[in-house]
């Protein structure tokens, strides 16, 4: 049996969030103490126990305060700014307080940069131990439909893009692993779900679990960008676009790294879909 390397509490940022959550449960799973960083901590909603400080991420100063004493950390980055202006300051500010770096990346981080890769830098400088989980993307995305699957049709561009999504609850599921093994120091894992699964197979596998047949109908690739740069900037709306191109050809790559690290296999884009049905199901109470 593994055992937490530190009694020492372990910082989560991004606590709140889609991984960080579950991170958070994960963490007080193992007996490890916890103290989660968050913006609004009147409105976060932690279990019993856990250490609840007030800041932003982005701000060094909040980071060091947050992690001092902390024996780790599990580093979330957020906004899409390929400069990932602010990230060297606030790396160095964790690595000077903790031991133990665990950053949620993204696939192709080191060879294509952006955002990922240049906080990825920061921490190689900056962290005296680190370890990478890179994502090809987490199934939580398909969330984006969550009020057009019900109705029967998403409309949106690619459907013929294979991508091989990810549990949110696998990628926390390593990073509590990295965060208290040892082993794991100076690693860069890239974190699959087990299969590629189509966007036009998504839909279809999200009205099968929900009970309602969906069908994908494609969207003008002129009219999607017009929506994608209303919803994330112009910017990162092309470079989602470039990635869907590539994915209609090529599908993401599908690692074993998540069935290595914690001895069983990556749950299924299906499994997800269960686990999420109330997210699609329109709410049917009387008014």
């Amino acid at each position: 049996m593994t055992q937490p390397t530190t009694s020492q509490p372990i910082l989560v940022t991004g606590a709140t969030g889609n991984t960080g959550r579950h991170v958070v449960a994960g963490l007080l799973a193992e007996g490890v103490p916890v103290r989660a960083l968050t913006r609004d901590p009147e409105r976060a909603r932690f279990p019993e126990g856990v250490e609840v400080v007030a800041g932003d991420v982005t701000v060094p100063a909040d980071v060091t305060r947050a992690a001092r004493g902390a024996g780790a950390a599990y580093l979330v980055w957020p906004g899409t700014d390929a400069a990932a202006k602010g990230a060297a300051e606030v790396v160095e500010a964790l690595g000077a307080e903790v031991g133990r770096v665990v950053y949620l990346s993204a696939a192709g981080a080191e060879e294509t940069g952006g955002v990922w890769g240049g906080v990825e830098r920061a921490v190689r400088r900056s962290a005296r131990a680190w370890t990478f989980l890179r994502v090809t993307g987490l199934a939580t995305n398909a969330l984006a439909w969550s009020d057009k699957v019900h109705r029967g049709v998403v409309r949106a561009p690619f459907g013929a893009a294979s991508r091989s999504l990810v549990h949110e609850r696998d990628v926390a599921a390593m990073a509590v692993r990295a965060l208290v093994d040892d082993g794991h120091a100076g690693r860069a894992y890239l974190v699959t779900g087990p299969e590629v699964v189509s966007q036009t197979d998504q839909v279809r596998v999200l009205g099968e679990e929900v009970g309602i047949p969906a069908r994908w109908e494609e969207q003008p690739l002129d009219e999607a960008l017009v929506e994608l740069s209303l919803e994330v900037g112009v910017e990162f709306a092309h470079q989602i676009i470039e990635h869907w191109t590539v994915n209609v050809d090529i599908p993401e790559e599908v690692s074993e790294d998540v069935a290595r690290v914690l001895g069983r296999p990556a749950l299924s884009f299906r499994e997800w879909a269960r686990d999420h049905v109330a997210d699609f199901t329109p709410d049917r109470a009387e008014p």
